[in-house]
């Protein structure tokens, strides 16, 4: 009963798109459709990966200059390129960017060469709602024991994602960002606003999002742009997330058959589709049952998680296991620290679909 009414809300929230379409400010030099298919056939098949070197327990640890780690970035990514990932999807924080703006670009410069080397291109995330709701510049703190993503924390935070006097500061952080990377083609594509709406602020967080993309169509970088749907009752960010974006991205943590649907139902759309956030081994999203699916139907295809480290996303959302013992299966991850993989057989699968040839609609 679940199921069906998540697609039947979906399907009222892809109808409600067609009709409000008229009431809905589709930003200027937003991709044609043609152009955004164009763009996609350019690309292998996207396979990869939510990174997040295993150092570092959240977006500031990753990229203040006292914890930025290439050395680990290498290493794990070399992981990646193993398996044949393409493509990592990475996260940014203002407040890395407000404390260092010149030394933040070139942590960037230096994460995009490394990557790079390793054949993998990069789509970077701006804003975020979910998780911890005071982010705070410095020193991060320790990971909880056995608990999920204990120290990730929201960008602009809360409330001040809502306070307008925050804006000009985020417009020059935003644009100044794109504005360096517009032309550079590691970069594969922005997502603007990582789950607008999460953590109880629903469509509160509208006007940021919207401002979000207003400032980078300004810029008019020669990457797509995109935010992705991620929860299927919220008509009016869906909709204006389906109807600004170059590219649609989505995220889906549940089984085959549930996936399938959503495809089913996004591809009324028209455009190419990358599904950046999937496998979830305790929700029966895993990769022996999603890859494949998602190769088929030729959506890119971005799980959370590479390396199990600080952000102890091994464990799963909201089932801590206090004494930090290993969970009786793994909730995301490919690799241990080492570089061993967690199931051979995953990995085997992983590397077999990313040498067949690329799928064909």
């Amino acid at each position: 009963m679940k199921h069906k009414k998540m697609v039947l809300t979906l399907m009222v929230v892809l109808v409600s798109t067609a009709v409000l379409k008229a009431q809905t400010d589709v930003l200027k030099n937003k991709w044609t459709k043609e152009k955004a298919h164009q763009w996609y056939d350019q690309h292998d098949w996207m396979t990869g990966a939510n990174f997040n070197p295993s150092t570092a327990i959240n977006q500031l640890e990753m990229w203040q200059e006292g914890t930025f780690d290439p050395e680990t970035m290498d290493r794990e990514l070399g992981f990646a390129e193993g398996i044949g990932f393409n493509t990592m999807r990475v996260y940014l924080h203002s407040l890395a960017y407000k404390s260092d703006p010149e030394g933040f670009k070139k942590r960037m410069h230096t994460y995009l060469t490394i990557a790079d080397k390793h054949g993998i291109k990069t789509m970077f995330v701006f804003f975020d709602d979910v998780w911890g709701k005071t982010p705070k510049a410095g020193k991060q703190p320790e990971p909880v024991i056995g608990t999920h993503n204990s120290g990730w924390v929201q960008d602009p935070g809360d409330p001040a994602y809502k306070n307008e006097e925050n804006y000009p500061a985020l417009e020059t952080y935003v644009k100044d960002i794109l504005k360096t990377f517009a032309d550079d083609n590691r970069v594969l594509m922005w997502d603007l606003y990582n789950e607008p709406g999460n953590t109880g602020k629903l469509t509160s967080s509208m006007p940021l999002l919207k401002k979000v993309f207003q400032w980078a169509r300004e810029v008019n970088p020669t990457q797509p742009l995109t935010a992705g749907l991620w929860r299927w009752d919220f008509q009016e960010l869906n909709t204006f997330q389906a109807l600004n974006s170059d590219i649609l991205t989505y995220h889906h943590y549940e089984d085959a058959e549930k996936h399938q649907h959503v495809i089913n139902l996004l591809k009324t759309h028209g455009r190419p589709m990358i599904c950046t956030e999937y496998m979830a081994r305790t929700n029966n999203s895993r990769f022996s049952n999603i890859m494949p699916l998602l190769k088929k139907e030729n959506i890119g295809a971005i799980n959370w998680g590479l390396v199990a480290g600080k952000t102890n996303t091994k464990y799963a959302w909201n089932t801590p296991i206090k004494d930090g013992s290993e969970p009786i299966e793994w909730f995301h991850e490919v690799f241990r620290k080492d570089g061993t993989p967690y199931r051979q057989d995953e990995v085997n699968l992983i590397k077999k679909l990313n040498e067949e040839p690329n799928p064909k609609n």
